[in-house]
């Protein structure tokens, strides 16, 4: 639990009765962020009055404030934390102007609509006592760490959704899932990153509160404290943009860089291209509403469009945020790029041969980007107890990843909580992180329990039509006009030829031996008049995860379960003879 975030949620017990519990968060998250936001200008207020004395242009005056204070962001009111309560009468007024009264790119305050609230607060007489109550806390960052912060805003954020009886899946993701996924990400590049000066950029097209960001930043200081990391995020969710982009303001950051909207349907960052790409998209969310922009795009930008490989079904646009950040990858020739996602199991598997989820799954494979895939502990979180995976993907392997897959089993390791969070139950521990992330380093060398190697050609497979022919009354095939049995559409079966079949390593350059070996092995045997379909081959990929660590447990010797039989007859018929008595 949050301290912190106790604290800041317990000044809503001041809001109950004008206010209903999922209502409170409209008002405590926006206020949060304007002390925070505060606490940090009070130092050099002065300052920047004087310097918009002097300076009517905003761009100027953004330059000069920079100059000043090294802080991108500003604001010119005669009004703070520290003064607004002197005048009874005009808080609300004056607490309007203290918010017009920041910096054209601090536009967090709209996007939660916070005007309305203060008139609202001011009509239930409680603006005054709210404000009494944040002006007591201090949220400068050299008192309250970014991490603390970040904790404070993810337990507001849960509460106000049990209380509005929603999924706080959409806003945050846990802090040990995004740890794992950002070592993981940072690891092939770990001593890149620790050469003087250098400069990374950072994308998150589902930025939510900014916390995969934040903790990203994070990494990359502890390696390298030199280092300069630019962060961008898109959010579509107001009130998480909103924290995202002030979270990035109080730390120094190009608050432009992070942008609302929908990232599949206006992409902010058209043409951008990032050395580091992490998301944690929604999970079975559909896209009906906005398919025909998807599609409409898909069509107009060609072969080498973000959606060109294939569309995912409409009841679910996780694959759609997998392609995204495909494309937002650096080119090969400028350094390259490298992905982490988090995505539940569908991804892995659904979709028939040349659906469009199969032929996403072939684009990437083909194209050899796909490095690694871990299973993540079930019920990791707060919203979902379903298996969850992180992908890898990266556009310049390391020599020995070339053309191979790494799939690592983490499931097993975690560690309980000693209080539940909604369905999260389970962490992983800094020591089980570094189990997961030593398996992924140690590669071929690792643990074959835990961690499997394979060719990206594991994963391919035909599916093929094998016919059998329509028999007339006695039996015999009916023949069409070239003189050739007809198929019996009832009897028509398809089966899946995988690529590897026989030990090809040929892969889908061997597509008519292979198939072929396969019939004569295990169809030709038991249906002497059975034929392929040639025209009707299909190309697929899935990444069946599970099957690749499947362990044989023998069932139970019948001594064993006859045993256990006679145990609960016995309890069974003593139950009888004392019902009798």
């Amino acid at each position: 639990m949050s301290t912190l975030g106790s604290f800041i949620w317990s000044i809503a017990d001041q809001l109950r009765g004008p206010y209903r519990p999922n209502q409170y968060g409209n008002v405590i998250l926006p206020l949060t962020i304007l002390r925070r936001l505060d606490c940090i200008l009070e130092p050099d207020r002065d300052t920047v009055r004087e310097l918009a004395a002097k300076f009517d242009n905003s761009n100027r005056l953004k330059v000069e404030v920079k100059k000043a204070t090294g802080r991108p962001f500003y604001n010119t009111s005669n009004y703070s934390f520290a003064n607004l309560l002197e005048d009874a009468d005009g808080l609300a007024d004056n607490l309007v102007d203290y918010i017009d009264r920041f910096s054209p790119d601090v536009d967090v305050f709209e996007y939660f609509d916070f005007k309305k609230e203060i008139l609202a607060l001011e009509k239930a007489e409680l603006l005054r006592e709210i404000i009494t109550s944040f002006k007591a806390i201090n949220l400068h960052p050299d008192v309250v760490s970014n991490a603390d912060m970040g904790d404070a805003f993810e337990y507001i954020i849960r509460k106000f959704n049990e209380a509005a009886n929603e999924t706080s899946g959409d806003h945050y993701t846990p802090r040990d899932a995004i740890r794992l996924l950002v070592d993981l990400l940072f690891a092939e590049k770990d001593v890149d990153l620790t050469e003087a000066g250098i400069v990374r950029t950072l994308y998150d097209p589902t930025a939510g509160t900014g916390g995969m960001l934040a903790l990203a930043e994070e990494h990359l200081f502890a390696q390298n404290p030199d280092a300069k990391l630019s962060l961008y995020g898109q959010e579509y969710n107001p009130q998480s943009y909103a924290i995202c982009k002030s979270d990035l303001l109080a730390k120094g950051h190009d608050a432009t860089n992070i942008a609302f909207g929908n990232t599949l349907t206006d992409d902010a960052f058209i043409g951008r291209h990032f050395d580091f790409c992490m998301s944690n998209p929604p999970y079975g969310v559909d896209w009906k509403q906005y398919a025909k922009a998807v599609m409409k795009e898909r069509d107009e930008a060609g072969p080498y469009g973000r959606f060109a490989p294939g569309l995912p079904a409409t009841s679910d646009g996780q694959m759609l945020f997998l392609l995204h950040l495909a494309h937002k990858m650096r080119a090969p020739e400028d350094g390259g790029g490298r992905v982490g996602i988090v995505m539940n199991g569908s991804p892995l598997f659904n979709g028939a041969a040349e659906s469009g989820p199969s032929n996403i799954r072939k684009w990437l494979l083909e194209n050899d980007l796909v490095e690694a895939i871990v299973a993540l502990p079930t019920n990791m979180f707060f919203n979902t107890g379903i298996a969850t995976y992180i992908w890898i993907l990266d556009n310049t392997k390391h020599p020995d990843r070339k053309g191979l897959v790494q799939l690592i089993d983490g499931t097993s390791f975690w560690t309980k909580m000693r209080k539940s969070l909604g369905s999260k139950n389970r962490e992983i521990s800094d020591a089980d992180r570094t189990k997961i992330v030593k398996l992924y380093a140690d590669f071929t060398d690792a643990d074959p329990d835990y961690s499997k190697v394979l060719p990206n050609d594991e994963f391919g497979y035909w599916t093929i039509t094998v016919e059998r022919p329509l028999l007339d009354e006695d039996g015999k095939p009916i023949l069409d006009r070239k003189g050739k049995p007809k198929p019996d559409a009832k009897k028509r079966d398809t089966e899946n030829v995988q690529f590897t079949y026989g030990g090809s390593t040929a892969g889908p350059v061997a597509k008519t031996e292979v198939i072929q070996a396969y019939y004569d092995a295990e169809v030709a045997p038991h249906a002497l008049d059975a034929w392929i379909d040639w025209s009707k081959v299909k190309t697929g990929y899935e990444i069946p995860f599970t099957r690749h660590f499947y362990k044989y447990v023998p069932p139970r010797s019948l001594t064993d379960i006859d045993a256990d039989l006679e145990k609960q007859v016995a309890k069974i018929l003593e139950l009888l003879r004392e019902v009798e008595q």
